[in-house]
C-alpha cells in the first residue's frame, strides 16, 4: 500500500499462528498474510505500478513480441492434427488411415515424432545460445530456423519433405521456447509474473484457434492449398519474432550476469520502478540480482550443466523443472494431436464435423487457459497444478465410460454428444491449469545461473514426453482406440499424489528469494508458510 511522504509504515511481523494477533498487531494496523515480508514491504511503501501506465504498456508490447515463441510452437500441435484429418493431405503424401476419420499408424507416428526428434537436438544448443547471445539473441536465431522449416512443410512434394522440414521446426522451436520464457519471466515485474508469463504460454492457442479456424474454411477446397495454407501460417509468428527481436530490451539479469551493470540497472528502474532507479522494489530486486547472479558462474561454459544437480538445491529445482516436464505432456493433451480422429470415434462422422469441433474445442481450450493466467498469483500455482491434474482425470473418465457405450455406432447419439461435450470440458480444465504453468513454472524454480540451460533440458524433457505421445499415439489408437483414455485416467491420479507431497508454492515471492524454500530441509512446507504482515501508518516528520 502506497504511503503519504510524511508518513512511513512501522512492520511488526509474526509467524501465522505462532501468537494470538491481538497480542502483536496495533489495533490500526493494516494485517495480511505474505509468503516473504521483503517483497510485501516493497510493495506496500512504493508508488504502484499501475497496469495503465505508459511505461507497463510499452513492457506490454515489448513481451507481446516475446509471446510469438509460444504462438509458433501452438501452431504445429493445432496445424497438424488438423492436416491430419483431411482427405486432401492424407490422400496427397498415400497416408494410410483415412477411414479412422484421419491419418494413423505407423507414418503418420514418424511425422508427428519427427518434430520432437528436432526438438530434442535442438535443446544441445538451446541453452548455450541465450547464454551466450542473451535471450533477444536466442529468440532471434530460433525464429529464423522455424521459417525455414515452415518454408520447406508449406513447399513438400513427398514425406522426405514433411520430415525435413518438421525436424528443423522442433529444433527451431526448442531454442525460441528455451529463450523466449526465460525473457518473460525475468522481465515481468515479479507481482504480475505469474500472469504475464502465463499470459506467454496462452498465446499457445492464439496459433491453434487461427490454425484450426483457418482449416475449416480451406478444408472445403480440393486441392493442396486446404493443406498447404495452414501450414505456411507459422511463418508469421516466427517473422514477427526474429524480426523485432534486436529490437527489445535485453534481460537485466544477462546484463548483469555480463558484467553490464549500468544497462541493467537503467532497464530494471525504467520497467519495474516507473523510472525511478530508488523505488523500493527496484532497490530490492537490485540488491538479489547482485547477490544471486555469479559472474563465473556455469552460465558461461556452455559444456557445463552440472549446477543444474550439483547441490540438494539445484536438484529439487531441477525435480520440479522435470516434473512439470513430463506431467505436462502425459496429462491427457497428447491426444491433441488427434482429436478429428477422437471425434470421429465419439460420432462425427464427417471431415467437416471433426474439423469444425477442432476448431470450438481450441476455442473453449483457450477460454480455460486465459482464466488460469488470470488466477495464477490469486490461487497459487501447486492448487491449480493439483485440482487441474484431478479434474483432467475425472473428465477423461466420463469420455472413456460414454465412448466406449455409445461411441461411433450411432446408436445414442445424446450419449455420443455427451463424450464430445467431454473432450471440450477436458480441454477447459486442462488448458486452465497447465497452459500458464508450462512456462511459469519451471522458469520460476530454476535459478538465474541455471536458467537457460535448465529451460533447454526442460524442452528436452518436453520433446521426449511428447515424442511418446506422437509416436504411440497413432499406433495405439490403430490397435485399442477409445481405450487408450484409460492409461490417462490412471496416470493423471498418479500424478495427482506426486504434486500432493512434492510441489512447492513460489508464488509471492521475487524469483531470489525463492532460494529460502530450495535450502529448507522441508520445501514444501516451507514453501505454504505465511507470515502475519502489520503495516502501521505512523507520522514521521523527517520522512
Amino acid at each position: 500500500m502506497a504511503t503519504p511522504a510524511d508518513k512511513a509504515p512501522e512492520v511488526q511481523e509474526s509467524e501465522k499462528g505462532s501468537l494470538p494477533p491481538s497480542d502483536r498487531e496495533p489495533e490500526n494496523a493494516n494485517v495480511v498474510e505474505v509468503q516473504n515480508e521483503d517483497f510485501a514491504l516493497a510493495l506496500s511503501t512504493g508508488p504502484p505500478l499501475k497496469a495503465t501506465s505508459a511505461r507497463s504498456l510499452q513492457l506490454f508490447a515489448i513481451l507481446l513480441v516475446a509471446f510469438m515463441g509460444s504462438l509458433s510452437n501452438g501452431f504445429d500441435g493445432s496445424v497438424m492434427s488438423a492436416v491430419n484429418g483431411m482427405d486432401q493431405y492424407l490422400n496427397y503424401f498415400g497416408i494410410n488411415g483415412q477411414d479412422a476419420g484421419g491419418g494413423v499408424g505407423t507414418t503418420t507416428a514418424i511425422i508427428f515424432a519427427i518434430y520432437n526428434i528436432g526438438m530434442i537436438a535442438g535443446v544441445v544448443f538451446a541453452g548455450p545460445i541465450a547464454d551466450r547471445f542473451g535471450r533477444r539473441g536466442g529468440m532471434f536465431l530460433g525464429g529464423l530456423i522455424i521459417i525455414a522449416g515452415a518454408i520447406v512443410v508449406t513447399l513438400a512434394k513427398g514425406i522426405p519433405y514433411l520430415l525435413g522440414g518438421r525436424f528443423t521446426l522442433g529444433f527451431g522451436v526448442a531454442i525460441t521456447t528455451t529463450a523466449a520464457p526465460a525473457y518473460v519471466v525475468e522481465m515481468s515485474p515479479p507481482q504480475w509474473r505469474g500472469r504475464l508469463t502465463g499470459l506467454y504460454n496462452t498465446f499457445y492457442y492464439s496459433g491453434s484457434i487461427l490454425c484450426t479456424g483457418v482449416t475449416v474454411a480451406t478444408g472445403r477446397n480440393s486441392g493442396t492449398l486446404s493443406w498447404r495454407l495452414p501450414l505456411a501460417l507459422q511463418i508469421i509468428p516466427a517473422a514477427i519474432l526474429a524480426g523485432f527481436a534486436w529490437f527489445l530490451p535485453e534481460s537485466p539479469r544477462w546484463l548483469l550476469a555480463v558484467g553490464r551493470n549500468d544497462e541493467a540497472l537503467a532497464i530494471l528502474a525504467k520497467y519495474h520502478g516507473n523510472g525511478n532507479p530508488e523505488a523500493p522494489l527496484v532497490k530490492l530486486e537490485w540488491k538479489e540480482y547482485q547477490e544471486s547472479v555469479k559472474l563465473d558462474a556455469s552460465d558461461k561454459r556452455w559444456w557445463d550443466y552440472s549446477e543444474l544437480v550439483n547441490t540438494r538445491n539445484a536438484r529439487y529445482r531441477t525435480f520440479m523443472m522435470l516434473l512439470m516436464g513430463f506431467f505436462g505432456q502425459w496429462s491427457g493433451n497428447g491426444l491433441g494431436y488427434f482429436l478429428p480422429i477422437l471425434f470421429g470415434a465419439a460420432g462425427a462422422n464427417t471431415q467437416n464435423q471433426r474439423l469444425t469441433l477442432n476448431f470450438a474445442n481450441t476455442v473453449i481450450s483457450a477460454g480455460g487457459a486465459l482464466i488460469g493466467t488470470s488466477l495464477t498469483d490469486k490461487v497459487g500455482r501447486r492448487n491449480m497444478w493439483f485440482w487441474g491434474t484431478l479434474a483432467s482425470s475425472a473428465t477423461l473418465a466420463i469420455v472413456t465410460g460414454c465412448t466406449a457405450k455409445w461411441g461411433s455406432t450411432g446408436a445414442n447419439p445424446a450419449g455420443a454428444n455427451a463424450a464430445i461435450a467431454f473432450i471440450f470440458i477436458f480441454g477447459f480444465v486442462y488448458s486452465m491449469a497447465y497452459t500458464p504453468l508450462q512456462a511459469l513454472y519451471p522458469a520460476e524454480c530454476l535459478h538465474y545461473n541455471t536458467r537457460a540451460k535448465g529451460m533447454a533440458t526442460y524442452a528436452l524433457a518436453v520433446s521426449c514426453a511428447s515424442f511418446v505421445n506422437s509416436y504411440t499415439g497413432p499406433i495405439a489408437l490403430e490397435k485399442i482406440q477409445w481405450k487408450l483414455y484409460i492409461v490417462y485416467v490412471v496416470w493423471d491420479l498418479f500424478e495427482c499424489l506426486v504434486i500432493w507431497f512434492c510441489a512447492v508454492e513460489t508464488k509471492g515471492r521475487t524469483l531470489e528469494e525463492l532460494e529460502e524454500i530450495f535450502n529448507d530441509p522441508h520445501p514444501v512446507r516451507k514453501s505454504l508458510a505465511k507470515k502475519r504482515l502489520a503495516l502501521v501508518q505512523t507520522d514521521r516528520t523527517d520522512a
